[in-house]
């Protein structure tokens, strides 16, 4: 097995007929909320609350949007439109593109709004919001007015980032090609990350000539941003499940790029640890804090 071990420096740590039981889940409502901007008459605001009343329910934890009507003017659309959200929080919406689909739900519209002046949606409310199309957001050649059109958000899906090995420039000189590979071969068998999860992985544990433990570990980013490493505290457990080391090690200019997992190496000197003949048969890395 290569060791990488020789070529790191050192880095100091739930009727009376019985049936039975269902499980009722309460279906959210929501309360209907109108910008503060607008300025409704007490009829325009009545015939809102009573299309509000003729929406179908969400779950919980939805987002959802409803066509109410449009208005043709001059070769533009008013699109006129409920956007709920049964999430028991503010939401705000910055950037969104919305679809206009036909009856058999082919989209015949297409355009993105920003909608940071619309403010932010109250937990568990309907806003109403008008949305304005043009001829040249149309997919088709005219806008079916008068059949069953729907419109909805067209969510994009990110496609999943490569992640990849990076290593530290020390490393990447040092490190002869069949480890690089090595590495690149673990880094890519693991199972990946959840999005923003960052954890560590042991790889591998050697106790120096001197009693000093050397552990290299896997930083792994599965965040979309960078992140900085300058302190960072670890307890090490041997096979025994007892804690054999600890400490916390301070790293100059250490980051690991979004995606991406970074190797290094820590040393424990022989005095921060518990046990002169540790079993590292198995054995784990952990900010204690994770405990």
């Amino acid at each position: 097995m290569l060791s990488y071990f020789k070529k790191k420096k050192d880095t100091p740590p739930s009727n009376e007929t019985t049936t039975p039981q269902v499980e009722k889940r309460t279906v959210p409502e929501t309360t209907l909320h109108f910008h503060h901007d607008w300025d409704l008459s007490l009829q325009e605001k009545y015939v809102y609350r009573y299309h509000h009343t003729q929406l179908p329910p969400l779950q919980p934890n939805q987002i959802s949007i409803s066509k109410i009507d449009v208005v043709s003017e001059e070769g533009s659309y008013m699109v006129n439109a409920f956007i709920r959200s049964t999430v028991e929080r503010n939401i705000h919406f910055e950037e969104i593109t919305l679809l206009l689909l036909d009856e058999t739900g082919a989209a015949f519209a297409r355009k993105t709004f920003d909608l940071e002046t619309m403010g932010h949606l109250p937990p568990l409310a309907c806003m109403p919001w008008i949305f304005l199309f043009s001829e040249e957001d149309l997919l088709v050649d005219s806008f079916p007015m008068h059949t069953s059109w729907s419109l909805a958000f067209e969510w994009k899906q990110k496609t999943p980032a490569v992640h990849e090995l990076s290593l530290h420039d020390s490393w990447e000189t040092t490190l002869q090609p069949e480890e690089k590979v090595r590495l690149q071969n673990i880094v890519t068998s693991l199972p990946p990350l959840s999005a923003g999860e960052v954890n560590f992985m042991g790889i591998e544990a050697q106790q120096q000539d001197d009693g000093a433990l050397a552990i290299m570990l896997l930083i792994r980013n599965g965040s979309e941003k960078d992140i900085a490493v300058e302190r960072l505290p670890l307890c090490i457990e041997d096979a025994s499940g007892s804690i054999i080391a600890q400490g916390t090690f301070t790293l100059d200019d250490f980051t690991v790029r979004a995606n991406t997992s970074k190797p290094w190496t820590f040393h424990f000197p022989a005095s921060l640890l518990e046990t002169n003949t540790p079993d590292l048969s198995v054995w784990k890395a952990y900010p204690p804090q994770l405990t």
